[in-house]
């Protein structure tokens, strides 16, 4: 967060892609950037919406209500 924080209050551009790259290197610590890192034949679906995904069914099972929450 503190990175992400220093994009936002960056006034130079030296300083925001520093904190940039501090920003994708915590992403990528945390699995969210690089490369897949889980076991199993599932397909990356990441950035993807729901109904575009092997999801897509239990998406459309989803009242409007849950699908404008996102749940």
């Amino acid at each position: 967060m503190q990175a992400r924080l220093a994009v936002r209050n960056a006034r130079y551009e030296a300083e925001t892609k520093e904190a940039r790259a501090k920003v994708d290197a915590a992403k990528r610590r945390l699995g969210e950037r690089g490369p897949v890192w889980w076991d199993g034949d599932s397909p990356d679906e990441g950035g993807k919406h729901p109904k575009n995904t092997i999801y897509a069914a239990w998406w459309e099972a989803l009242d409007p209500e849950s699908r404008e929450k996102g749940l």
